[in-house]
């Protein structure tokens, strides 16, 4: 019997070889996928934190260009990743690569203010990575990053619906099979693309409670005044905290 994170170790692996073959029209100019190029620290964190089964999962939409993208970590804030969950790997280069963009692994000094919210609650909140990591996992519904020709992140909500179908068929198996393994009681969106996407596979599963937190994005003005305590009175009200 593989352990929980054998499984989830496979299930990426097949979650980044399905993907490999789709392609993306304009404004769309650069697909990188983590899952290839940063796959060495993205199998550290699943085999480090994988054990299960879990109490709740996060779910994310998809990596950040100074996270995930330079981590291979779902909300991989350089210094969360390497210093907090000491992990700290050999990544190599995305195909394609933008020139202001460019994959610089563990060496980038560019913030991923989501990540450094979401880990820092974690960390603020739980302690040490590993006693957060006990009954909670984060993982992303798509991995990967989509790039316009000027360089500037596009979202999974703002690629045509055409395209991103069978994304979201091999997105949503991934998930249903993150949520098999680590059977979690909480199914936790951050923010609602994430939400939706939770119900949409799991909206029949027994003993599935669901819950939104606000996403930590600079981009969200409500995320700007007060994310940590926002989310931690989602979790107190949910009896979480």
């Amino acid at each position: 019997m593989p352990s929980t994170a054998d499984a989830l170790i496979a299930a990426a692996d097949t979650l980044r070889r399905e993907l490999r073959p789709l392609r993306f029209s304009a404004p769309v100019a650069h697909v990188y996928n983590p899952l290839e190029y940063a796959w060495t620290p993205h199998l550290e964190y699943l085999r480090k934190f994988g054990a299960g089964p879990k109490k709740g999962l996060f779910l994310g939409m998809n990596p950040g260009p100074f996270g995930m993208a330079q981590t291979g970590v779902p909300f991989g804030e350089v210094p969360a990743v390497r210093d907090w969950m000491g992990i700290h790997a050999p990544v190599g280069s995305a195909e394609n690569e933008h020139p202001k963009r460019r994959i610089e692994g563990f060496d980038c000094t560019r913030s991923e203010v989501s990540g450094r919210r979401l880990w820092g609650w974690a960390a603020a909140h739980f302690g040490t990575a590993e006693q957060f990591f006990k009954d909670w996992f984060v993982v992303n519904y798509c991995p990967l990053i989509f790039l316009e020709d000027s360089g500037r992140n596009r979202t999974p909500d703002k690629i045509p619906s055409r395209e991103m179908l069978p994304v979201e068929a091999i997105c949503d198996a991934h998930l249903k099979r993150v949520i098999e393994i680590l059977n979690p009681a909480w199914l936790i969106g951050v923010g609602g693309f994430a939400e939706a996407r939770l119900r949409g596979v799991a909206a029949d599963r027994p003993g599935t409670s669901f819950l939104r937190i606000l996403h930590p994005s600079p981009a969200s003005p409500a995320a700007n005044r007060d994310w940590d305590g926002a989310v931690t009175r989602t979790f107190q009200a949910a009896g979480l905290l």
